[in-house]
């Protein structure tokens, strides 16, 4: 399928403002994990892939955190309590 791209997967949520207010380590890891399980296609790994498994997930989270922790969102704040965008 070259040229297109795909649908995200749906369980993964948008982690950051104003989408988000707080992020935590486990809503981090969370999205990793089902990036993993959509990337590998595999709920859970073999015993003989589990290592390779869970590093990925580490990966991808440490990825997520520094993006997360370096992304500047442009445009107009909004009062805490109030919805963002659907």
């Amino acid at each position: 399928m070259a040229g297109t791209v795909a649908a995200m997967c749906r369980s993964i949520k948008t982690l950051r403002p104003p989408y988000q207010d707080v992020v935590t380590d486990a809503d981090m890891r969370a999205a990793a994990l089902q990036y993993v399980r959509k990337v590998s296609g595999f709920r859970a790994p073999a015993p003989h892939n589990a290592e390779a498994f869970d590093a990925a997930v580490a990966a991808v989270t440490a990825a997520t955190r520094e993006l997360l922790d370096t992304l500047v969102v442009s445009g107009r704040s909004r009062s805490p309590g109030t919805p963002g965008p659907r």
